[in-house]
Order: C-alpha cells, then sequence, then structure tokens
C-alpha cells in the first residue's frame, strides 16, 4: 500500500460548510507560501460556492483570486468543484459555455478539476470530462453518495466502471452529507476497485460523527486520497482535521509523510480567523456538533438549516418533524436522486411546499417540474406515477442528455455583457450569475474611478496648475 494522500480543503470545502463561503482572499494570501511546502496532493480552493460568494458578498473578482492562488503555489496542484454540465450555477448550461469554462480555469491556474452531477447522469459529465483532458488538465469524475434500493455495490461498481470509460483519470466518492458508515466504506471501496483501476478519493463531512472512522476504513479498503481540513475549520459540517488524520496514520502502512509541525503551523494561522468568525457569529456553534439526524433522514446540514429557513419565513416552525419525514417521500417519487446542490433544494422546496398547503404537489416551484420533467438529467429510478400524472399535466419527460437541447450560447453572453467586460472571464461571471455579475462590475468601475481621483487629486497637488 503506498502512502496515503491528503487534499487540503480550508481554502474552499471547510469554510463553504462552517461560515458559508466568506474567507477573503486578504486572509487566505499571508499563509500560502507555508501551504506550499507542505506536499498536500492538492489545495481544493475554488469552484463550488466560492465563485458566487466572492461576486456576491465579498466584492471579489474569483478569477483574480484564482491566480493570486496560483502566484504562491508553485508546488502544489491546485483544485476546483464543478457541477458537470451545470458549471458552478444551478441550471444546465450548452457545451460551449462548458469548454469555455474549463478552459479559462486551467490557464488561470486550475490543475485538477473534480466534476460532479446531482444525479450521477455520467452524460452530463461528458463534455467537461473532454474539456479538462483537452486542456492538459486532470479530470476526476466525483459521485455522489446517497442511500437506497437502486444504490447497491453492484451500481457503484458498474458506475466507476462507466467513469474509466469516459476518460477521468480518477475517482472521488462525494459524501456530501455524511451518510457513508465506517463498514460500508469498505465494502464500497472495494466494489470500486473492482469497477475501475483509477486512484479513489474519498471525501465527506463530520456532519454525523462518523468521518474519521469512515475514512480509517476506507484507506484499508484501498482508498488513495483523502480530503481533509485544518483543524480551526474541520469537524463538524466540514471534513476531518488534517492533522489529527496525519497523526492517526503516523508510523503505520499508510504514513501520509507529512510534517505535523508545517500543518500545526498552518492551524495556527487559521486559529484566530475561526475565534473571530463564532464571535461575529459568522460561524455558528450549532454546525460544529453531531448532528445524528443526518443519519435518519439522510438530510445534509445546508439542506437542514434551508428547511427551518423556509418553515420560519412562513410561521410554520412546528412543521419541521413533519417536513423531515416528507424529504424522504418526496425524494422517493422524484426517482430517489442524491440530495446534492441543486437536487436537494428542490426536494426540501417540495416538501415544505406539501406539507404548508396539506396536499401534495399542489404548489410545484419550477425547479420541481424542471427536475421531474427530465431537464436535469435521468434519476436512478424511475418517477413515480400518480405524481408524473400531477406535475407533468400531460406532458413528455425528456429522455436524451438535456444539454442537446440548448443551443450555443457563449456569443449572446458575450454581447450581452460587452459594455462591462475588462477581461475574457467576464464573460463567464456575467453567463453564470447575471445581476450579481453585473452588480460587481458596477462596483468594479467605481473602485477605478475612485482610484483614478485620488491619483488626480494627487497629481493636482503636485503640479499645481
Amino acid at each position: 500500500m503506498a502512502k496515503v494522500k491528503i487534499t487540503e480543503t480550508v481554502l474552499r470545502d471547510a469554510h463553504q460548510s462552517l461560515i458559508a463561503t466568506r474567507m477573503p482572499s486578504e486572509l487566505m494570501e499571508p499563509i500560502l507560501d507555508k501551504m506550499d511546502q507542505v506536499g498536500y496532493h492538492a489545495v481544493e480552493c475554488w469552484g463550488g460556492a466560492t465563485f458566487d460568494a466572492c461576486l456576491r458578498f465579498l466584492k471579489e473578482d474569483p478569477w483574480e483570486r484564482l491566480r493570486m492562488l496560483k502566484r504562491h503555489f508553485k508546488n502544489t496542484k491546485l483544485q476546483m468543484l464543478f457541477r458537470g454540465q451545470n458549471i458552478l450555477g444551478y441550471n444546465h448550461y450548452a457545451d460551449d459555455v462548458v469548454e469555455y469554462f474549463v478552459e479559462k480555469s486551467i490557464a488561470n491556474g486550475i490543475d485538477v478539476i473534480r466534476i460532479f452531477d446531482c444525479l450521477n447522469d455520467i452524460r452530463n459529465l461528458e463534455t467537461a470530462v473532454k474539456a479538462t483532458r483537452k486542456e492538459g488538465g486532470h479530470a476526476q469524475i466525483a459521485l455522489c453518495y446517497t442511500l437506497g434500493d437502486a444504490y447497491t455495490l453492484e451500481y457503484w461498481e458498474n458506475l466507476a466502471r462507466d467513469v474509466e470509460n469516459l476518460g477521468a483519470d480518477s475517482l472521488c466518492i462525494k459524501d456530501m452529507a455524511g451518510l457513508l458508515l465506517p463498514k460500508e466504506a469498505t465494502e464500497l471501496v472495494g466494489a470500486l476497485k473492482r469497477g475501475t483501476s483509477l486512484p479513489i478519493e474519498m471525501h465527506t463531512h463530520y456532519t454525523s460523527g462518523m468521518a474519521s472512522m469512515t475514512y480509517l476504513k476506507a484507506i484499508e479498503a484501498g482508498a488513495d486520497i483523502i480530503d481533509t481540513a485544518s483543524t480551526p475549520l474541520a469537524m463538524g459540517t466540514s471534513q476531518p482535521s488534517t492533522e489529527v488524520m496525519v497523526a492517526a496514520l503516523q508510523g503505520t502502512e499508510y504514513d501520509t509523510g507529512l510534517d505535523l509541525d508545517k500543518l500545526i503551523e498552518i492551524s495556527n494561522y487559521f486559529q484566530p480567523y475561526r475565534e473571530e468568525c463564532i464571535k461575529s457569529g459568522l460561524l455558528s456553534t450549532k454546525v460544529l456538533g453531531v448532528d445524528i439526524k443526518a443519519l435518519k433522514y439522510q438530510v445534509p446540514g445546508g439542506m437542514l438549516s434551508n428547511l427551518i429557513s423556509q418553515l420560519h419565513q412562513a410561521g410554520k416552525d412546528e412543521k419541521l418533524q413533519e417536513v423531515l419525514e416528507e424529504v424522504p417521500r418526496v425524494r422517493k417519487d422524484f426517482g430517489e436522486p442524491p440530495l446534492v446542490t441543486p437536487s436537494s433544494q428542490i426536494v426540501g422546496t417540495q416538501a415544505v411546499m406539501n406539507v404548508i398547503t396539506g396536499e401534495r404537489y399542489k404548489m410545484v416551484p419550477k425547479e420541481s417540474y424542471k427536475l421531474v420533467a427530465g431537464e436535469f438529467g435521468r434519476t436512478v429510478k424511475p418517477m413515480d406515477e400518480e405524481m408524473l400524472k400531477k406535475v407533468l399535466k400531460g406532458e413528455k419527460q425528456m429522455t436524451d442528455r438535456p444539454a442537446d437541447h440548448i443551443p450555443p450560447q457563449l456569443e449572446q453572453f458575450k454581447e450581452e455583457c460587452k459594455e462591462w467586460m475588462q477581461q475574457p472571464e467576464d464573460v463567464l461571471s456575467y453567463a453564470l450569475f447575471p445581476q450579481v455579475a453585473k452588480d460587481f462590475f458596477q462596483y468594479r468601475d467605481a473602485q477605478k474611478s475612485g482610484i483614478a481621483l485620488k491619483n488626480a487629486d494627487k497629481e493636482n497637488k503636485a503640479y499645481p496648475v
């Protein structure tokens, strides 16, 4: 058994899971050179919700963040999370937009693109995988782990075979709700290894309290890489601690070979930030404990807080238990999709609607309609016939690849945002989040005008007319 490799998530998933992706670039930058000396397999630092959060909340250009990260990580691969045909948004995009986004991500510094689809529909991964390989990047396909009658060991083994046939360079199990138990991890890794010879990476969250035990059993079964987070932003709804896993494996045949002292220095750097986030309320201690409901209802942490918020807005806080019981029923009606963005939000919102109105599928949000109509792809099981009649009202389900119905979009996006464009990448920011990007472009222009005015003042003082 080779050494186990570590992908560090503190710059992306850790702060996405614990503090709503609010870590600014200026806080990251001072520690990056130190992180580059560690010898991680990769540092996950971009994609997922970072793109939206940069533009919307931090007033940062995500492309500039990526270029800054690349300047510091001279020896370490940079990794991003990519939602297949959804890219980093919530709807499917045309192939030309997906290809251009991959091209620009790699050109600006990304080495490894982790690509997933919320339904594990391989057809929705093809374009991104081909584009990544074409640009010389490492294409990793992540399979969304979930439970249900259809998700047998044979299902995972066959899916692993499909992943290899598609041309992926590695495979990741993405356990977004912390559902994977230690015993099942042993069986799952065994099944994947029967289906593929690709390197296998494990990604989980500590939500249910199982993650470190699950990692150990997965490693013993042959997993090659694990995702961990620097301790101040580990545990809870984030990943297991990097330092703890490195220490646990020291002196064993799986020893990572990473220097614990260097990791502790990095941890010490992030510790004051953690304390600051707790003090300000950005990091709620509620997400730091173990939530055993995750195992009972298979509801990821972010989805649970969303349900609570929706009920509160409707003045129906007392209905939470009913909604939690309705979620698995809706999921079953919808063909048992894994609960991950955007399917988790769709199933959760529909469950809330069913409970609040007192009649199942009386109100159907447009996202539910799109999922049921096949616009997100194919579910692992057929959908419930009665539900289909109520939702589709005689319309037919789409059965081919959804993106085949989307004509090229890139030129249209370029035309729409040409007045704001200062770099080629701006069109992609606009394509994914039109209004948010426009607001950011206006903010950027205002900042530049402000700097221009200040410089003009200086010149006037230096050279009075």
